[in-house]
């Protein structure tokens, strides 16, 4: 199975960690999250996986290149001169698993050790089904910051708002999904133009309502670590406990 990385995001809410460095190379008690990543994707048999990049561009480059040769994993790059969306990098890109029936789609800035042998297994019971993707969730504290979702029976979601100013519930989108192929049946033309920008959260995932299924990562972890004090928090949470490293820069 192939995944996709998505890792050109600026990081803007992560400032000043993130304005001489790519959230992506974000160290966790000294390791880069996409270091983590990376590790995790070879662990579960992921063959290969694409990974978008746009902002510190050469860092990220340069990180690949000295691991490629330390990991099974086939490392590929896509640089997005201007950024063209969540959904918008996997529609440009859909080549990259022409050869796939299934694959893995995960945000670069979340930080987790969430079985994916799991989400992989149920995305192939919920196929059965006419489930075309599958919804890594999480209990938000502050759902109106998020996609929320509605579940029916068997965890079907039945509808799915990003940042919605009246939550029907805390399920919140974790920013990990698996996806069959068909899910390229609901993107089309308006990212077909480098400078079209094509969103998940807004502009795919609504469609998909009563064709996608959520799958609880909790008891396993996952946080977005997209503002200093999430990441203070990521810090204190992640195991195994060690002294973090952040980078040397004050608030």
């Amino acid at each position: 199975m192939k995944a996709y990385l998505l890792a050109a995001g600026k990081g803007t809410r992560l400032r000043p960690y993130t304005d001489q460095h790519p959230k992506c190379l974000i160290p966790i008690h000294g390791t880069p999250l996409l270091k983590i990543w990376i590790d995790l994707l070879a662990y579960h048999g992921i063959s290969e996986v694409l990974i978008n990049t746009h902002h510190h561009a050469e860092q990220v480059e340069h990180f690949l290149d000295r691991t490629r040769g330390l990991t099974p994993l086939q490392l590929h790059s896509v640089y997005e001169p201007q950024l063209l969306g969540s959904a918008g990098t996997i529609w440009n890109n859909r080549h990259f698993i022409s050869d796939q029936s299934d694959f893995v789609i995960a945000y670069a800035d979340n930080l987790t050790n969430l079985d994916l042998a799991k989400i992989i297994d149920f995305h192939s019971h919920i196929r059965s089904m006419g489930g075309i993707l599958t919804m890594g969730l999480i209990r938000a504290p502050n759902p109106r910051a998020c996609g929320i979702v509605t579940l029916g029976e068997g965890n079907k979601i039945i509808r799915f708002v990003e940042k919605p100013q009246q939550p029907e519930s805390d399920l919140a989108n974790g920013g990990i999904y698996v996806s069959s192929c068909e899910i390229f049946n609901y993107m089309g033309a308006p990212a077909d133009s480098a400078e079209a920008v094509l969103d998940l959260g807004h502009h795919i995932l609504p469609q998909l309502a009563g064709k996608m299924y959520g799958f609880p990562i909790a008891p396993d972890y996952l946080k977005d670590i997209g503002t200093p004090e999430a990441y203070k928090e990521a810090l204190d949470q992640w195991l195994p406990p060690a002294k973090p490293e952040v980078l040397s820069v004050k608030f």
